[in-house]
């Protein structure tokens, strides 16, 4: 049987390694800060998307032990998840308290953490409360609610125990929001030499007395509920847009899949609200005081310190394409490559603005998944649309949590005369292409944009991708054929007009493709050839690509796999897996076979996991261009020889490059 990790518990390990940078001395102070509200915000996203899966599977493993069908899932898989959790919730409050508020203080910042205010800061934060916090309270006594109070996904809210000051015998019970709307921090004046920062749960906490008036205050305890985010999109009967947009409204009134609580909340209590807000006791989750400690994101700087942060990134120009007028022209004569957040993303942009004003051009496509708040790209597009050109955009509606921003932008796009494409049925378009047809006297010539990540000029500054640029026409006329495709809205099996050559696409050849790729290496070694096979991913899950890595490891194929988040592929003397967590993130997916010497290099928009080959339309490319395979092949092996320090040495090499 192949030895295969469980996905949960791999992803655990690596928000954990997301943690473990917040230790990291090496990082700047509020760097080490912000990875602990990125270690917070990744676990609340597991709470909402993964956890109800979890609880569901084991649900049904009580009942039925050997249903399921996955061997790394069994009855004891959810205590083992929670276990994880509550050990690195554990070492959360360790690093915030033992590592980062004294570090802090070090720099003269004072964060009131769990400690009473002095008379002053009761004086000026009274003063708050009563002129902006106010405005947002809405305390309810639950016994005298005339319906049942819900609580809003992730918010939070305080549970108070109160008792009337002339029946101190009788309690009553109240909730309180803390409200989302006004900043988590709030600045004081200096005081023993500090700068003093305190936090929006605090001020309400110790102000309780005016805002229960005759009641005595027994006890006030935190508490956030998580829902489910899981959405049924598989089959639409209506118009999507309006059916994805009546589940978004729905996701905010999932089932609760987490009732984080203050631990110090006694019993009855915890037992009240159990019964009252409908939590099972597995949902129940025992934490800290604070709670959304995400929005340390916002923690304010109120010293004018310059080396809490990474240093400002720069990104390089590239030569070619900074002195060139016109980027359609540089695509024709040769391939570029843009290696994000290194390299600047200006180059992407310049595509999509020169395409929508050229005069020549005639035709756009392009694949839109994570649209930007602010999209350059989109307005390029509708700037287009109004300039005559034809204009076809395929937008993803199920792209999770990025659903109501992509429709907002698909009704401005579509508004403007751009041809939208919608989700197709029980499948995600993940593909990231754009491909523009431009007259040339007789003809038309194609220039083909086919990257790793999103379209997405926000992301772009802090995810780590590459963006090929190329006009080879094998390449790009497939392009032409997979938007032909793409408009069909057809389900991949009944769509027989298409055979791939150059691109790699799941649903079609991908999966295949792969497979053959590794059987040639393994044929190789067996031959007595040199071979090898190195892999960049975000996840590798897939049991048969797992398997076939297993085989070509077993046949004497060295493997060198760097997989930033979810493996469940178990490293062996052949195989060496590196996880690389650091300033930006990893996001690329690069694929390099030794091929007897003629190396065959893809790089593209899949991951190996069952959702990206089996449920998704994904895209690699080959890399041709030799100077473009030789850039992609020195960065990942300086991720490889280093990776702890892998960005700092892209950074020194992209500036090297010519």
């Amino acid at each position: 049987m192949t030895p295969l990790f469980n996905r949960d518990l791999s992803w655990l390990s690596f928000n954990f390694r997301v943690l473990t940078m917040a230790q990291d001395q090496q990082v700047p102070l509020y760097e080490r800060i912000k990875f602990l509200s990125i270690f917070s915000s990744n676990l609340d996203e597991f709470f909402r998307v993964r956890m109800p899966a979890i609880m569901a599977v084991n649900k049904l493993l009580e009942k039925e032990p050997d249903a399921g069908g996955d061997e790394t899932v069994s009855q004891d898989t959810l205590r083992q998840v929670l276990t994880e959790i509550n050990r690195q919730q554990e070492t959360y409050g360790q690093i915030l308290t033992r590592e980062i508020l004294p570090a802090l203080k070090d720099r003269g910042i004072h964060l009131c953490y769990n400690e009473p205010f002095t008379d002053l800061q009761l004086k000026l934060t009274k003063e708050y409360l009563l002129t902006s916090i106010l405005t947002y309270l809405q305390p309810v006594f639950l016994a005298d609610s005339e319906k049942d109070y819900f609580p809003e996904n992730n918010a939070l809210y305080f549970a108070v125990s109160l008792s009337s000051r002339q029946k101190p015998d009788q309690i009553k019970y109240a909730l309180l929001n803390i409200p989302a709307a006004l900043p988590r921090f709030f600045q004081l004046p200096k005081e023993d030499g500090l700068a003093q920062i305190t936090m929006l749960d605090d001020i309400i906490r110790y102000h309780l007395d005016y805002i229960f008036p005759g009641y005595q205050i027994n006890g006030c305890y935190s508490f956030k509920l998580t829902r489910n985010a899981e959405m049924d999109m598989d089959e639409f009967k209506g118009d999507i847009l309006e059916e994805v947009e009546t589940l978004i409204r729905k996701r905010e009134l999932g089932v609760p899949t987490r009732f984080l609580f203050d631990a110090a909340m006694p019993m009855p209590l915890q037992q009240y609200l159990s019964g009252y807000l409908k939590i099972k006791p597995e949902e129940m989750v025992a934490g800290g005081r604070y709670h959304n400690l995400k929005d340390l994101n916002d923690f304010p700087l109120p010293l004018p310190l310059t080396d809490v942060f990474y240093p400002k990134n720069t990104p390089a120009k590239i030569a070619m394409a900074a002195e060139t007028d016109h980027i359609l022209d540089l695509i024709q004569r040769q391939d570029l490559i843009v290696h994000v957040p290194y390299q600047r993303y200006d180059y992407v942009l310049r595509f999509f603005n020169e395409a929508a004003i050229d005069r020549d051009v005639t035709e756009i496509y392009v694949t839109l998944y994570r649209i930007a708040s602010g999209s350059q790209i989109a307005q390029a597009l509708i700037t287009a649309a109004k300039n005559g050109k034809q204009v076809t955009v395929f937008v993803e509606l199920k792209a999770r949590f990025d659903e109501a921003n992509n429709i907002r932008w698909a009704k401005r796009m579509k508004d403007a005369g751009v041809k939208i494409v919608y989700s197709i049925p029980g499948m995600k378009v993940h593909a990231k292409t754009a491909l523009v047809k431009r007259k040339r006297g007789y003809y038309h010539d194609y220039s083909g944009l086919i990257a790793t990540g999103n379209f997405n000029e926000s992301t772009a500054r802090f995810y780590a991708d590459h963006i090929l640029f190329t006009s080879h026409p094998g390449i790009t006329r497939e392009m032409e054929l997979l938007f032909l495709y793409l408009q069909s809205r057809e389900q991949p099996a009944d769509y027989q007009y298409l055979e791939f050559k150059h691109l790699l696409v799941a649903q079609f050849n991908m999966t295949d493709r792969f497979k053959w790729l590794i059987d040639r290496e393994i044929a190789n070694v067996r031959a007595g050839k040199p071979a090898r096979i190195t892999i960049k991913l975000n996840n590798l899950q897939e049991k048969a690509m797992i398997a076939k890595l297993y085989e070509a490891a077993e046949a004497g194929i060295k493997i060198d796999l760097i997989v930033r988040s979810i493996c469940c592929l178990v490293p062996d003397p052949n195989i060496k897996v590196v996880r690389i967590v650091d300033r930006f993130l990893e996001h690329a997916r690069v694929f390099i076979f030794h091929n007897d010497g003629q190396e065959e290099i893809y790089m593209g928009s899949a991951d190996w996991m069952n959702r990206n080959l089996h449920r998704r339309i994904e895209v690699c490319v080959p890399v041709y261009d030799p100077a473009i395979r030789r850039q992609l092949k020195d960065i990942v092996d300086l991720q490889l020889q280093d990776p702890a320090h892998a960005q700092s040495a892209i950074t020194a090499y992209i500036g090297k490059i010519e």
